[in-house]
């Protein structure tokens, strides 16, 4: 009987630790439930308005929010995936965008933990066990539940309850319950005592999250740039194809007219060969334009997270209203541009906050070269229970503990070492800036030449075409050779390719020009705005 007094009590004990942390074991759906309330309240306070829409950044494992892209990837056969859908599946889908989610979530996990070091920290402990010598035996149990917390001051302060029972069932030795409360409190003066100093780690953790912040919607912009960016590449290589089609299938009509014509004796037949061999070089060109369409096609489905046997197409009349747009240039100057970018940049943002991250560790290293000198104290109260008038004993004791940090090669060392890395994060900042610059005018200035280099190659594909309707009527009176009508196909045929790419150029510069700016942003829906 004494013996299951005794083992009850250590039950109550550990129970009763446990208890302050959740008691029984959590399940683990639970826990994931915790951290992830836990996380995006984290997120959501560290968010600025000016960072971009506070969409499309949770986790796949967790809930989405309600404006929050939810799309199936699997496409039915034959479906003609238009540009908007296709940024939404790359939104919810693509593998890289959900690794930079993680990311983020990752890094808020980490703030969580460094708050946690400033918060109360709980313990709870328990052993038991049966012992037998000589002529003595008997059980004993113990439960312990402590806490511990650490001040912004580098103040620690320590309580820790134990309780125990020994009971003897035979031999000598005086059994019963008795219990032990300890707190103690240790307060430096020196080295520690400094809160920025103390803080650092979490200030460090605080300003990291923003950083993640800042950089997963640098990426979604450029993401979403990508993704567009592919869309009218394979638009441009299909339209490639169907010019090499429409290519062989003219050469074939030149072939056949000209064959005519030699059958007549009113063509000589080398120019007949010549027809011949441009149909056949025109085969070839049309097998490599297929393939090539193919295969960027292909590359496109992974960029989506689509599967490479999905059958589907895209909408080629994209091509269509691009050449309806507008061909508008910025409205600001390169100087403008540039300005712009230097203030909005989000990767700029943090190169410049790691300076001042820099300078914090310089003061965190001389902190370190300090002596350490602690003060404390520590009171105890004891009592065996038999019964309520049993007296309590009582224990206080203070001090201080002096380290005079003679040997301080390694703190030395460290201070050294966080000077030079403040010099390394001023030039990156520095190199940062003049990469930034660098961007804006190569962006600005692709943007002039693309706009101009359509303009000219519309130009040149309208006359491409006058020159080939011209060269094919004259044949037939002959009043131009086989070889006039051939070349004037293959300028036209050039011209087409060249259009379309210059086209494209131009829709993507200007996208570029505007992620590269800052000024892209990106809207719920995945696609962008201004």
């Amino acid at each position: 009987m004494r013996f299951l007094v005794a083992i009850s009590l250590f039950s109550a004990t550990l129970c009763a630790s446990f208890f302050l942390q959740g008691c029984a074991s959590p399940k683990g759906e639970d826990v994931k439930a915790k951290l992830d309330d836990n996380v995006y309240k984290i997120i959501d306070s560290k968010w600025q308005d000016d960072f971009g829409g506070r969409v499309n950044y949770k986790v796949s494992d967790v809930n989405p929010g309600p404006n929050d892209i939810q799309i199936d990837k699997f496409l039915p056969r034959g479906t003609v995936l238009t540009l908007p859908r296709a940024v939404a599946i790359a939104t919810a889908h693509n593998r890289s965008y959900q690794l930079e989610k993680e990311n983020l979530y990752v890094k808020a996990l980490d703030l969580r933990l460094a708050r946690h070091q400033f918060e109360p920290l709980l313990m709870g402990t328990g052993i038991g066990g049966y012992a037998k010598e000589g002529a003595a035996e008997g059980v004993a149990v113990q439960g312990d539940i402590g806490m511990t917390q650490m001040l912004s001051s580098g103040t620690l302060i320590a309580a820790n309850l134990t309780m125990s029972w020994l009971e003897m069932f035979t031999g000598q030795g005086e059994g019963g319950l008795s219990s032990i409360i300890d707190i103690a409190v240790t307060q430096p003066l020196l080295r520690g005592s400094d809160p920025n100093v103390v803080l650092e780690n979490l200030t460090q953790a605080e300003r990291d999250t923003v950083y993640q912040i800042r950089s997963f919607n640098r990426f979604r912009k450029t993401m979403v740039v990508s993704i567009i960016t592919q869309y009218y590449q394979v638009l441009q290589f299909y339209d490639d194809y169907q010019n090499a089609c429409e290519n062989y299938d003219t050469l074939s009509t030149v072939y056949q007219r000209a064959e005519n014509l030699a059958g007549a004796g009113r063509l000589p037949l080398y120019e007949l060969d010549q027809a011949k061999q441009d149909l056949v070089f025109a085969r070839d060109i049309r097998a490599s334009a297929q393939k090539e369409y193919t295969q960027m096609f292909d590359s496109f489905k992974l960029s989506l997270s689509v599967p490479t046997e999905a059958d589907f197409e895209l909408d080629i009349n994209e091509l269509a209203a691009l050449r309806l747009l507008p061909r508008d240039l910025p409205y600001f100057s390169e100087a403008d541009a540039i300005d712009t970018a230097l203030v909005q940049r989000l990767d700029l943002a943090n190169k410049a906050d790691a300076v001042a991250d820099a300078e914090r560790k310089i003061v965190v290293a001389l902190d370190n070269l300090q002596p350490q000198l602690d003060i404390g104290v520590a009171s105890s109260q004891k009592r065996r229970i038999k019964s309520l008038s049993d007296p309590i004993g009582f224990g206080r004791i203070g001090g201080m503990q002096l380290d005079m940090n003679l040997d301080r090669v390694l703190e030395e060392n460290e201070y050294r070492k966080t000077l030079i890395f403040l010099e390394q994060q001023h030039r990156a900042y520095e190199e940062g800036t003049e990469v930034v610059i660098l961007e804006i005018r190569s962006a600005y200035r692709d943007l002039l030449e693309s706009e101009e280099r359509y303009r000219a190659a519309s130009e040149g594909y309208d006359l491409a075409k006058q020159r080939f309707t011209n060269a094919l009527a004259l044949l037939e009176y002959g009043r131009a050779n086989t070889r006039d009508v051939l070349d004037a196909q293959r300028d036209k045929f050039t011209a087409r390719d060249d259009a379309t790419e210059a086209l494209v150029n131009y829709a993507i510069a200007t996208l570029s020009f505007y992620r590269d700016t800052e000024l892209l942003q990106v809207r719920p829906d995945g696609m962008w705005r201004l």
